[in-house]
């Protein structure tokens, strides 16, 4: 029986993940932690009987207690809420699909604890990976990707070579907006910006998916986790999502992983590696596949993805700034405060402004993030 603890186990990786455990029936989930939908957290509870359950807000967490007072379950909130289930003792692996930069912490103690981590959180590697995976070398822990994109790289590593790897070829579908002009982009509404062609994720990813932050986000990602340089990772437009990323070896020949967009794969996969297993759903039928095509990324209308990738050439805290600006412009949108094309014109004066720090520590990481949105606050 493998055991495992969840961060965010309210957002869609997290209830994604919660499905592939009741599809398998043989995996015991021992903390789950949540933000603030005690609703559903509730009837988690209940379903899969944790051992600890944590909530960020105190008043949720005391609201969720008397819930589930009829239960054994410990209810914890706050970071301590989030250590604790980082760190529960039973679980194996740590699924960390919690949104943000607060994912950084809970990551390090766990790893410290040996857990193995399924890796949802993009910020953690994005603005810490410095950090990160020299300590999950030193302890010995595994990073099992979650993310689709890199698990796909993961997966099409497995047959070659580590050494050999000479490019990384990472896809993405276009987002909402693939082939519009900036000019068409100008009176995007929200509504417009949360309608993606292929995947179902949460508000803010669709957003920074149609922007092709993510993409860029997903290529400072990929440096950290496949020990490449930026300049080793190439972004290809597939717009069908089908070939889901490929890797180039030294001798020329490339290795796909090609599926249905369904995440419940690479999310079963990382529980199980290097196990495969049966998976429900739909295969890819390619007598009715009729075609499946390539472009290049227009990084001059979706400049975020340029700034992403200068960002992740340069390092030291400028990702930190990249994350944490399009964190907040990303918000500042979804509540109607800012036109759609104020998003990567914020990322990049917030990055023109920040002195780089070149080897941050978690503090520094945690103050320069800060500083982004104090100096976000006060220009716009």
């Amino acid at each position: 029986m493998k055991k495992i603890a969840i961060l965010g186990s309210t957002g869609s990786i997290g209830t994604q993940t919660l499905e592939v455990v009741r599809e398998n029936g043989d995996i015991e989930v021992t903390a789950l932690a949540a933000g603030s939908n005690i609703a559903l957290l509730e009837q988690q509870i209940r379903e899969f009987s944790p051992k600890l359950a944590a909530v960020w807000s105190e008043e949720k967490a005391l609201e969720l207690k008397e819930k589930v007072r009829d239960l054994d379950v410990k209810v914890l909130s706050g970071m301590d809420g989030l250590l604790e289930t980082a760190v529960q003792p039973d679980a194996e692996i740590l699924v960390t699909a919690i949104v943000g930069m607060i994912g950084i912490l809970p990551t390090i103690e766990a790893i410290k604890a040996k857990k193995d981590i399924a890796l949802a959180n993009k910020e953690t590697l994005v603005t810490a990976g410095h950090i990160i995976m020299p300590l999950a070398k030193e302890y010995g822990s595994a990073i099992l990707p979650v993310d689709s994109e890199h698990s796909a790289i993961f997966q099409s590593l497995q047959g070659g070579q580590r050494k050999a790897l000479h490019k990384i070829l990472l896809t993405a579908s276009g987002g909402s907006f693939r082939g519009k002009t900036r000019e068409e982009l100008e009176n995007i509404q929200v509504e417009d910006a949360l309608k993606h062609p292929n995947w179902e994720m949460g508000r803010k990813i669709t957003i920074d998916s149609s922007t092709m932050v993510n993409k860029g986000l997903e290529v400072i990602e990929a440096k950290w986790l496949f020990d490449v340089s930026a300049d080793q990772v190439e972004v290809v437009v597939q717009p069908q999502s089908i070939i889901h990323s490929m890797v180039e070896y030294e001798d020329g020949a490339i290795i796909a992983e090609l599926g249905t967009p369904d995440m419940k794969l690479p999310i079963q996969y990382a529980l199980y590696y290097p196990e495969r297993r049966y998976l429900p759903g739909d295969r890819l039928d390619f007598s009715s596949l009729s075609q499946i095509t390539f472009e290049k990324p227009d990084m001059d209308t979706f400049y975020g993805l340029k700034l992403a990738f200068e960002a992740g050439r340069r390092g030291g805290s400028l990702p930190t700034v990249l994350n944490a600006a399009n964190e907040k412009a990303v918000a500042m949108f979804l509540d109607r405060k800012i036109r759609y094309l104020q998003i990567p014109e914020i990322i990049g004066t917030c990055m023109e402004h920040h002195k780089i720090i070149e080897n941050p520590s978690v503090e520094e990481i945690l103050n320069t993030e800060q500083e982004t949105y104090e100096f976000i606050k006060n220009r716009w």
